[in-house]
């Protein structure tokens, strides 16, 4: 049995097929004529962009997000890296050659951070000059559109523009070396509802092509010595799932609510406008996170506020009153956006990030919440301050707030008058002053990510101690118990927008803490309200005291996961 990470739930049995990343070869000879090689390229861009914008209806059909691959376009696109390929084909590069160097120096660039979101762009660097060499060079695509039933794909890595061409209906699962929950592998996974496990370590070298495999995209085990009593074992948990993602269809529309009638609000994180639709698709209630980093990345100047206010005003509107939670920047050191001037630290988890940096930087984080203040006249926006650890920063945000509403006042622009202003809990120092923070936010909103990798001082990419990286540790979890208990005590709301809040072991305990919403993928929404109709307060709180009595992750674990 191999172990990698759950992406996307549910079994899948079938075949397996491994596509190989072959290495593309060409002859590095400086062109006769740079005007005549860049004509070339730019022949090879045009088809590129073309082909992506196919490629991109064609997930849209599949109920894929097309936009992943629009993003290629767009960044491909950008006139600074066209600009750089151009130059050195100008100075003796062939196109291939020009491709590769601009390329690669965006992949090491985006790699070297500790950042999810920064390192997917690395990997949509790379999806762009494979695709873009194999133009310039006539080398076609492996033909993933006429697969055999219940096939297992086993590649090094699953790209936006390989998920275009596949034939989802005989991809019983997916099994891939690199990737984590968040990477394009795993979004598209689960929009595709195809099993899916991830970051498998040597998987095209450890599974054979043509051997019955098992996919089970919900533990991240894959099973490669299928026997007779293995098979049925796993037909017997296909069908389970099956009939629980029947009965979750039947909570479509349904107010999300316990068992002994305590009301939740079930909320959707975003990254983008762009996902709105998943939103919508997948039947949230409102929007708990909506990152803004999108905004400020892939280009060469800060957005304006016009830019970011229509941006927040798209979501504001296409929600229809149901709230949407705006975090405002939160950048560091990790994140390669060179005209922010980010300095390059040792340890930027731990820098002059988010908050931090917004506080140094007042005009361009008051064209931010100046944007956010104008979108909330069309709908009911709230704003989160990300990366808080002292009361001071959450009281200067309100101050910044109160300066920029009297300026939209003396000039007849309307806004929100009792918008929300809220702290992300997710350092130790946020978490041991939660009662004070209280006093000055209308809400809390833990983010459980980072807030486990600081409490148990764990990064969670470093497979050397992804053993620590757990929200069921007892340090965790009695972090998570004080931050709503102090929000509770105060009379705010307390949500959770990091992956824990989806997390079927533990939202027992988030109902008898108190919790009042839940913000997760979109795609989680639905199975999270079936799994809190099934849950009342007594229940949960007979739970709660049994697992904080525990004094280890693997006992507290094992007892929950023995309850679901």
């Amino acid at each position: 049995m191999l172990k990698g990470i759950g992406a996307s739930e549910g079994i899948g049995i079938g075949k397996a097929l491994k596509l190989l990343n072959k290495p593309i070869v060409y002859e590095d000879i400086s062109p006769s004529d740079p005007t005549e090689e860049k004509k070339r390229f730019e022949s090879a861009v045009k088809v590129f962009c073309d082909r992506n914008e196919e490629r991109a209806k064609r997930m849209d059909q599949l109920g894929s997000d097309g936009e992943i691959l629009r993003g290629h376009t767009a960044m491909l696109s950008d006139p600074y890296m066209l600009s750089q390929m151009n130059e050195l084909i100008d100075n003796g590069a062939c196109a291939e050659k020009a491709v590769e160097t601009v390329c690669d120096t965006f992949i090491s660039i985006f790699s070297a951070t500790d950042d999810e979101l920064t390192k997917q762009r690395a990997v949509d660097v790379r999806d762009i000059k494979k695709q873009l060499q194999k133009i310039l060079l006539g080398i076609e695509d492996v033909d993933l559109s006429r697969l055999p039933p219940d096939t297992i794909l086993v590649v090094e890595e699953l790209t936006p523009s390989m998920t275009a061409e596949m034939d989802k209906k005989n991809v019983a699962g997916i099994v891939t070396e690199k990737g984590g929950k968040t990477s394009h592998s795993a979004i598209i996974s689960r929009s595709l509802k195809i099993p899916a496990v991830l970051s498998v370590e040597n998987a095209l070298a450890l599974i054979q092509s043509g051997k019955d495999v098992i996919v089970d995209g919900g533990s991240g085990e894959v099973y490669t010595d299928v026997d007779d009593a293995l098979r049925e074992q796993f037909l017997a948990a296909r069908k389970r799932f099956a009939k629980k993602a029947e009965e979750e269809k039947k909570f479509r529309g349904k107010q999300t609510v316990t068992k002994d009638g305590v009301v939740k609000k079930l909320y959707a994180n975003i990254g983008s406008h762009k996902e709105l639709e998943a939103v919508l698709d997948g039947d949230a209630e409102g929007v708990g996170l909506f990152r803004t980093e999108f905004l400020f990345m892939d280009r060469n100047s800060m957005p304006t506020e016009e830019e970011q206010f229509e941006a927040y005003k798209a979501v504001a509107v296409g929600m229809r009153g149901k709230e949407v939670i705006i975090r405002t920047l939160d950048v560091g050191g990790d994140k390669n956006i060179p005209y922010m001037n980010l300095k390059k630290e040792e340890n930027p988890f731990m820098g002059f990030r988010a908050i931090r940096y917004c506080l140094s930087n007042r005009e361009m984080y008051k064209s931010q919440l100046r944007a956010i203040l104008r979108a909330s006249a069309y709908g009911n926006v709230s704003v989160m301050v990300p990366l808080v650890t002292r009361v001071e920063e959450i009281r200067e945000v309100r101050e910044i707030a109160e300066e920029l509403k009297n300026e939209l006042n003396v000039k007849n622009i309307p806004y929100k008058k009792d918008i929300k202003i809220g702290a992300m809990i997710e350092t130790p120092a946020a978490c041991l002053i939660a009662d004070l923070l209280a006093k000055y936010s209308d809400f809390f909103s833990i983010g459980t990510n980072d807030l486990t990798g600081y409490i148990m001082a764990a990064d969670r990419g470093n497979a050397d101690v992804g053993y620590l990286y757990s929200a069921l540790d007892p340090a965790v979890l009695r972090a998570i118990k004080h931050i709503v208990s102090s929000a509770v005590k105060r009379g705010i709301s307390c949500g959770m927008c990091g992956e824990a809040a989806a997390d079927p072991r533990l939202i027992p305990l988030l109902v008898s803490f108190g919790l009042e919403e839940f913000s997760v993928n979109p795609s989680s929404v639905l199975s999270v309200r079936r799994i809190l109709s099934k849950l009342d307060r007594k229940t949960c709180d007979e739970i709660s005291e049994k697992a904080l009595s525990m004094e280890n992750e693997k006992e507290v674990s094992a007892y929950l996961s023995s309850l679901s």
